[in-house]
């Protein structure tokens, strides 16, 4: 009997839960739908259309707005839990999560819900907002920004780090305010700004501010000198420090530069930036700002309206602490620069007034040493982003593809003083020496640079071949190891009659960039394709890449490939001073790489490159210390002058360095790019 009573039992209270359930009346149902309802408002910060017990919504919407003033724009994450229902009343925890200064903030607070005839409504209360917040009290956010890391260089030397420097502006304080906008006036023209919009700065500041005018490293020297500033009314410095690097123009437009971040950039940043914060603004800088900024330190507190500094001062317990992170430090950024070789190569730049580069790399391990873009560029970086066709130093590639056709250093070939092609004439650069005329070797023809035998050899390597042939020097490919946007050329692989004439000695549609140069200079030294790494820890940035931009020449592009200008002219070239907002195109070759150098290929070449010093017109550079070196000049004619404007280039390779020297408008390659590069090797030892 008794297990028969335990079956009964079990049996009856089964069917009591069948009969509840089947009572039910959607009650869940309808709270966990008005859960989610609220939710889904207290995220957008908008709670005007939530059936509201108590106050209107529009009451509540006021309230909620008054208490969230404090943490800006941002906006949470919050997701309702199932409600636990108990009659007419239930209770829903909302789990929010606010993403501020880059640190989350994580809590729940419990929503109460009413049923209120056949629905159910907010009992709204200010603790649904944060953890115990109190009516008459609102949430207010401080951010404390960890000092920004350093850009570091070769051996950890430091490139850009905080340096002292002084904010110069006005201090409304000290001047009445009929002399503000004539003081004003005068610092902006000190500080070449704009008076009229200074002037505007200043009337617009509060009555005790200090309006900023410039920063100034704070260095002997600098201008506009103290004494200067002082003769101006108002006019004063502040002391402080900035991530710079060890000159204005080192590596600028490499490393980049850092400034407060516009409203702009603090909207787009999900909270990771508040107003005055310090950001990347260009370079290396803005590519690698989260990891080189860190996380701001983030206090929220809850405190009531109206708290003044004054207040709180004297009562320092009239706000709690919500929630607290401290600032966590940057990571810096680790890079492959040589500081004395990139001064080295930027001094060697200062005084060259076109758009200007030199490139140096170490080629064993594909380190950049130095990526110098001369003042001429204005700002643009020149050496890894130019696309610039590259005259006569693409031979390197044209001889690579000729001895994978079975041709030698010494095999013949004719060096006329012009060349017709599909009734385009073809011609040697300006004092193309006559004795090196007529029956020569390959050799010869590259060592002496002979355009003409160069092209009479177009119908032995196909376009392709040649696009092979550079991808096998590491040019017009992806560079995976780089870690920052650059470009490294651009073979088609399609080309026919004068436009394949024209690319048999580097122009037409081809181009490189000095960095492209000197990978090329390097493959040929290494005796395998050079990867080339600047940038060895970044985290997040866009390593990698190969984008470049393009926009037309500021001194006239090429058309097509096709010879410009008169008959006897060489084809027209591609220079781009273009801005870094231009669009971005790839590198990466249009058919399958080609089979990489190998050693053998690779000491023919760098025979060849030996030769240019020791028999061909770069014999300036046979008296340079240590190991011998290799080169290849270039000059690559381009737009519609006559005669036509020119580009000037050079590589050589000295030892484990191979360095490119380009210069925009330079005339000869061997008379303008080659004592660049002479200096540049002894200097560098």
């Amino acid at each position: 009997m008794g297990k028969i009573r335990v079956v009964s039992l079990v049996l009856a209270a089964a069917l009591m839960g069948a009969a509840l359930t089947s009572c039910d009346d959607g009650r869940q149902a309808a709270a966990k739908q008005a859960g989610g309802q609220l939710a889904s408002a207290l995220a957008a910060r908008d709670v005007g259309g939530v059936p509201m017990e108590g106050p209107e919504p529009a009451v509540a919407q006021q309230q909620l707005e008054t208490a969230l003033k404090g943490l800006g724009d941002a906006k949470p994450a919050v997701t309702a839990g199932e409600p636990k229902v108990d009659g007419d009343k239930a209770a829903v925890a909302l789990s929010y999560n606010w993403h501020l200064g880059g640190q989350d903030w994580i809590y729940q607070t419990m929503a109460q819900l009413v049923r209120n005839s056949d629905r159910w409504v907010t009992d709204w209360k200010p603790d649904l907002l944060a953890p115990q917040l109190a009516e008459g009290e609102v949430l207010t956010l401080t951010t404390e920004a960890p000092a920004r890391a350093d850009i570091l260089g070769a051996g950890d030397t430091k490139l850009v780090t905080e340096r002292p420097v002084l904010r110069v502006g006005i201090d409304k304080a000290q001047l009445v305010t009929e002399r503000q906008a004539d003081s004003a006036a005068k610092l902006a023209q000190l500080a070449k700004t704009d008076p009229a919009e200074y002037a505007k700065q200043v009337a617009g500041a509060g009555e005790k501010a200090f309006v900023e005018a410039i920063t100034l490293r704070d260095e002997a020297g600098r201008t506009p000198t103290d004494e200067e500033i002082a003769a101006i009314p108002g006019a004063i410095t502040v002391k402080d420090t900035m991530p710079l690097a060890p000159t204005r123009t080192f590596a600028r437009p490499v490393l980049g530069t850092v400034g407060q971040a516009t409203a702009e950039q603090v909207q787009n940043s999900g909270g990771a930036l508040q107003p005055g914060d310090t950001t990347g603004a260009s370079g290396l800088q803005a590519q690698y700002d989260s990891q080189l900024r860190g996380l701001d330190g983030v206090t929220v507190y809850a405190q009531p309206a109206g708290l003044t500094a004054e207040k709180l001062k004297a009562n320092p317990g009239a706000r709690r602490t919500l929630f607290e992170k401290a600032p966590t430090p940057g990571t810096p950024l680790k890079t492959t620069l040589d500081p004395r070789l990139q001064q080295l190569a930027e001094d060697e730049l200062a005084d060259v007034k076109p758009a200007s580069a030199i490139v140096a790399l170490r080629p064993s391990d594909g380190a950049v040493l130095a990526v110098a873009s001369g003042p001429g560029g204005k700002s643009y970086n020149t050496a890894m982003l130019g696309q610039y066709a590259p005259g006569s130093i693409f031979k390197t590639v044209d001889s690579l593809a000729l001895l994978r056709q079975g041709a030698t250093p010494e095999k013949h070939v004719q060096c006329t003083e012009t060349l017709t092609v599909d009734g385009r004439t073809f011609k040697n650069s300006d004092g193309y020496p006559a004795s090196s005329l007529g029956d020569i070797t390959l050799r010869d023809a590259y060592a002496h640079s002979c355009n003409i035998a160069f092209i009479s050899q177009r119908d032995k390597v196909s376009q392709m071949q040649l696009e092979s042939a550079a991808t096998s020097l590491g040019v017009a490919v992806d560079a995976p190891r780089l870690g920052t946007p650059a470009f490294l050329g651009s073979v088609p692989s399609d080309a026919s009659g004068t436009e394949h004439a024209a690319s048999m000695i580097g122009q037409g549609k081809i181009l490189l960039s000095p960095l492209a140069a000197a990978v090329m200079a390097g493959s040929v030294a290494k005796g395998s394709p050079v990867s080339a790494q600047l940038v060895l820890n970044g985290l997040g940035g866009t390593a990698g890449s190969t984008t470049a931009n393009r926009s037309p020449s500021a001194a006239g592009s090429a058309s097509a490939g096709v010879p410009s200008g008169k008959a006897g002219s060489t084809s027209a070239g591609q220079g781009t001073v273009a801005s870094q907002a231009a669009s971005s195109a790839s590198a990466v070759p249009s058919s399958p790489a080609g089979p990489p150098l190998n050693g053998t290929e690779a000491k023919v070449l760098q025979d060849m490159m030996r030769a240019v010093v020791t028999s061909g017109h770069a014999g300036f550079l046979a008296d340079v210390p240590g190991a011998p070196v290799g080169a290849k000049t270039g000059t690559a004619e381009f737009g519609s002058d006559n005669p036509p404007k020119t580009h000037s280039w050079i590589i050589g390779t000295h030892g484990d360095l191979a360095v490119a020297v380009f210069v925009e408008e330079g005339g000869l390659g061997a008379a303008v790019s080659g004592p660049l590069l002479k200096n540049f090797l002894v200097k560098a030892g």
